[in-house]
Formats: structure tokens, C-alpha cells, sequence
């Protein structure tokens, strides 16, 4: 025989998720953010390349000769992969406290994993393809990974989860 459950125990997994999917967009957005002018900053400010670039993943070259909805793809892309991590860090901090409880110190070392993905698996398996092996740049990027990334989604996802839904 089923059991009735009342109004309030239904609400408690819908507030849980609403708080689940503000932390990861939050996170998301603060890290795509910070990420995105620290991308323009080693760039030379050169926005309308760098977010071909990053449309170039999926549209391989041909996204250097599209317009401004090749920006766009590229931006959404960005927030795409931004949204991702936070995504995982999130889930993985229910099922590990401790991630939130070192939010500083598991922020640099899940900056440092994104990174390793990120070169080693996403771009290699996307329409870029393996490119060169450039030693300054992947240090240069790991270190914005490190201090930027991986703590601003470890910091936001510490943040919200400590308040109350």
C-alpha cells in the first residue's frame, strides 16, 4: 500500500534541486566570467578570435571565417564548459564535505584536473584536434586554472551551500 506524503515533504527535493542548479549556475557564471577576462587579458584583448577559437571546437576552422554568430557559439561554448565544471565540483562536494570544508586548497587541485581534461581529453576529441605541445602556454593556462578557475567555482559552491534554501 502506498503512503501519502504530505505537501511539505514533496517541496524538500524541489528546494533541494532549485538550490543545486543556483549554486551550479552561479558557479558557472562567476567562473566563465573570471576565466573569459583572464582568456581576453592573455589574448591581447583579441575577443572576436578568441571566441572563434572556442567555436573552432566544434566547427573546426571554418569557425575563423564565420561573423558574430561564431562569437556567439564560441561564448556559449565557454559557459558551456564553465557550467560543466561547476556541475561536477558540485556534485562531487555532496558525496566529499571535505571539498567544501577546503574549498581554497580542493579549488587549486580541481583547477588543476579541469585543465589536464581539458587539454588531454575535450580538445584533442573536438574538431581542434591535438594540436602542438606549447610548454608557456599550458603553464600560463594551468596557473589561471589554479588561482582562477577551480577556486572561484570551489569558493561560490562553498558559498551557497552554506545558506539556507
Amino acid at each position: 500500500m502506498r503512503s501519502r506524503m504530505c505537501a511539505t515533504e514533496l517541496r524538500v527535493p524541489r528546494q533541494t534541486e532549485t538550490m543545486a542548479l543556483r549554486t551550479i549556475l552561479m558557479a558557472g557564471l562567476i567562473c566563465g566570467t573570471l576565466d573569459g577576462l583572464c582568456a581576453l587579458g592573455l589574448s591581447a584583448g583579441r575577443f572576436v578570435r578568441l571566441f572563434r577559437f572556442l567555436a573552432s571546437g566544434l566547427l573546426g576552422p571554418k569557425a575563423f571565417e564565420g561573423g558574430m554568430a561564431t562569437v556567439a557559439l564560441g561564448i556559449a561554448v565557454h559557459f558551456s564548459v564553465a557550467l560543466g565544471a561547476a556541475a561536477v565540483f558540485f556534485w562531487a562536494s555532496r558525496a566529499l564535505p571535505f571539498m567544501i570544508e577546503q574549498a581554497v586548497l580542493c579549488g587549486v587541485l580541481f583547477g588543476v584536473l579541469v585543465h589536464v581534461f581539458m587539454n588531454f581529453v575535450v580538445i584533442p576529441f573536438s574538431a581542434i584536434g591535438r594540436r602542438p605541445f606549447n610548454a608557456r602556454a599550458f603553464v600560463v593556462q594551468l596557473l589561471v586554472h589554479m588561482i582562477v578557475v577551480g577556486p572561484s567555482i570551489a569558493l561560490t559552491v562553498r558559498y551557497y551551500s552554506r545558506l539556507k534554501s
